[in-house]
């Protein structure tokens, strides 16, 4: 859980490379709140989708997307999104938002962001990481020390699944 602008994205961006370099393998769910499309107008998939199919899988060799039309939905169910993926092929799933959610979560904060660190730990809160020093009782993570950051990503996943 972070503010806009603290890192969240660039954090994951180191996390992901590392944890797979230790044979993790990470499956991932972003929240956004703008209208999402990833496919590409004039293209045959697009057309098609938009001449009323409710669900499109636009596939190759390298690997395949499932666009879903959710208009009728009124927030999005994150446990769904979860399940939607693979469970054989991972062994975690990172998200990012969703901060209401009752999961496991790392708060981020940066000395930068003008926002207050109070309300941002929650009861599933099990880290802090950040670049100064902040007060609270949870374990405190270097948010530019990767290493320090994966390894504890780590070492919570296999305390959640042993």
């Amino acid at each position: 859980m972070a503010y806009s602008g603290t890192g969240k994205t660039t954090l994951l961006k180191q996390l992901i490379p590392y944890l797979k370099a230790k044979g993790v393998r990470v499956g991932l769910i972003k929240h956004t709140h703008h209208d999402v499309d990833v496919d590409t107008p004039g293209k045959d998939s697009f057309e098609l989708r938009k001449a009323g199919a409710h669900q499109t899988m636009v596939a190759s060799s390298q690997r395949w997307a499932l666009m879903t039309e959710t208009p009728e939905a009124d927030s999005l169910d994150l446990h769904y999104l979860a399940s939607r993926f693979d469970s054989n092929s991972l062994d975690m799933i990172l998200v990012e938002g969703f901060k209401h959610e009752q999961i496991d979560k790392i708060v981020l904060y940066r000395q930068g962001v003008p926002k207050a660190f109070e309300g941002l730990i929650d009861a599933h809160t099990i880290a802090v990481c950040s670049d100064i020093s902040l007060e609270h009782n949870l374990p405190s993570l270097d948010i530019n020390d990767i290493e320090a950051v994966g390894q504890f990503v780590i070492q919570w996943l296999n305390n959640s699944v042993g």
